[in-house]
This record gives structure tokens, C-alpha cells and sequence, in this order.
């Protein structure tokens, strides 16, 4: 049982996995610090002068009512960043190396059809390399 849970743990994926953690947690940090310091006090200043920018209170003395519409705003802001760097930094050079380093092999199938006409094709020709013309009847012609 603990050389399976040593497998799993030295596997390769696991390895990757937990680095693609780290480094998550560590752009999310970056990315959240730039809007926190550089997008909330822009929409606060559009938000108007008072100080709940965007935000609204919905009962006047209960400060537990109190909608942040600017930290929501915040919020897509972060995630359209982040995701738009791990499209752009991941995505699109792991899609044009796999282009231009996999070869992928031809999805091709053959409908019945088309592999009986090539056995079809097959018999004629080993028919008339054997010399047996007379012997056999002949084939029926093809109807394409």
C-alpha cells in the first residue's frame, strides 16, 4: 500500500501538478495586488467622491448590508487577466507546439463500402495474376 502511495506521489503529473499550483497561487497574488492598488482606486474615482465608490448600503446604520459593487467589478477584472495570460502564455505556444512537433496520425476510416470495393479490387487482381480467367466468373462492374 505505501509503495502505491509512492508511485502516485513520484508520478509525473502529481510533480506538475503541484508546481502548476504554486506558481498559480503566485500570479493570483500578482494579478490581485494590480487591481486591488491599480484598478479599485480607478473605478472608486469614477464611482464618484463619496466613500463608498461604487458600493451602496441597503439599510442606512447596518454596515453588514453593504453592496461592493467595485470589488465585483475588481473580481472579473482579475479573473478576465488571468485567464487572458494562461490562454496567451500556456495555451496558444503549447497548441503551435504540439502543431508543429506531434504528428498526428490520419483519422481516416474507411466506410464498408469502400473496404468491400478495395477486397473487391484485391480478388480481381489476384485473379488475373494467377492466370485462372476462365475459371472464375467475372466480377461485377462497379457501380461508383
Amino acid at each position: 500500500m505505501l509503495k502505491g502511495f509512492k508511485d502516485f506521489l513520484l508520478r509525473g503529473n502529481v510533480l506538475d501538478l503541484a508546481v502548476a499550483v504554486v506558481v498559480g497561487a503566485a500570479f493570483t497574488a500578482i494579478v490581485t495586488a494590480f487591481t486591488e492598488y491599480i484598478i479599485e482606486p480607478l473605478i472608486s474615482a469614477v464611482g464618484g467622491d463619496n466613500e463608498m465608490g461604487w458600493g451602496f448600503q441597503i439599510i442606512g446604520d447596518n454596515p453588514a448590508t453593504f453592496v461592493n459593487i467595485g470589488a465585483v467589478v475588481s473580481a472579473i477584472i482579475n479573473f478576465v487577466i488571468i485567464a487572458a495570460v494562461v490562454y496567451f502564455v500556456l495555451i496558444v505556444p503549447a497548441n503551435a507546439a504540439k502543431k508543429k512537433f506531434v504528428t498526428e496520425p490520419e483519422d481516416k476510416q474507411a466506410s464498408a463500402e469502400d473496404l468491400l470495393i478495395q477486397i473487391r479490387d484485391i480478388l480481381e487482381a489476384q485473379a488475373t495474376q494467377s492466370g485462372a480467367g476462365g475459371a472464375h466468373a467475372k466480377p461485377a462492374p462497379r457501380t461508383e
